[in-house]
């Protein structure tokens, strides 16, 4: 099967890194390193010329940190997707990133044939996350905060269909996953997708999933069937 070719941006301010990161991944018939940029706001410009598919965004730079880049670049450029590459596994830069709209959180150390997996798989808009980090953020979640009471009554004011498709995004089924468990059309879970994102004011569906995953959350959205 002939892939089309994913055009990528690393930013780190790091030139190595960025120089290891190039040779390994240009090895990939279907990836292509077009670029590189040593701080956040570098990165904004880089994306604005080159419109890469994927941007590998380090986290803490000078001049501009990657969570500020990765928000500004989802904004102004929602054809490319920003897969966050650090060292640190820190539940607030984590947290920051998500929420900035990155598709991802992956450390450094990790295989080369995961990174390359990661990065094939964020451009379908896949969401992809570093073993354990997922668990480990949402066991740091405060259980008793405004943040969290917020969300409990906003899922509670939700439609039950809404709840049922929430929950399962949730467990990380997929939209047909979704679709075969509730008896709908998978046209009517995409819908339903996207009224939830403009309700909770989110940005994506990985936002979405880490929304449903918090612990205020889980409470308040009802019993639905499992993928």
């Amino acid at each position: 099967m002939i892939r089309s070719i994913i055009s990528l941006l690393l930013v780190d301010d790091q030139s190595l890194i960025c120089q290891g990161l190039q040779a390994v991944l240009d090895q990939e018939a279907d990836l292509q390193v077009v670029g590189s940029a040593e701080n956040g706001e570098a990165a904004i410009a880089q994306v604005a010329a080159l419109q890469p598919d994927v941007v590998l965004m380090d986290i803490r730079m000078p001049v501009m940190t990657g969570i500020e880049a990765t928000r500004l670049i989802v904004e102004q450029f929602p054809n490319t997707k920003v897969l966050v590459l650090s060292t640190f596994d820190d539940d607030l830069d984590i947290a920051q990133a998500m929420r900035a709209g990155a598709k991802g959180y992956l450390l450094k150390d990790m295989p080369a044939s995961e990174l390359i997996g990661a990065v094939r798989f964020v451009h379908r808009g896949y969401c992809q996350m570093a073993p354990g980090l997922m668990e480990k953020l949402l066991t740091n979640v405060p259980d008793h905060n405004p943040e969290q009471q917020s969300i409990a009554a906003e899922i509670k004011q939700l439609p039950s269909r809404e709840r049922d498709v929430l929950r399962l995004i949730a467990q990380g089924c997929p939209n047909r996953e979704i679709a075969t468990q509730l008896y709908l059309a998978e046209g009517t879970v995409k819908t339903y997708v996207t009224h939830l994102l403009n309700r909770l004011a989110l940005r994506n569906r990985s936002q979405l999933a880490i929304y449903a995953n918090s612990m205020s959350a889980i409470a308040a959205l009802k019993e639905s069937p499992r993928c």
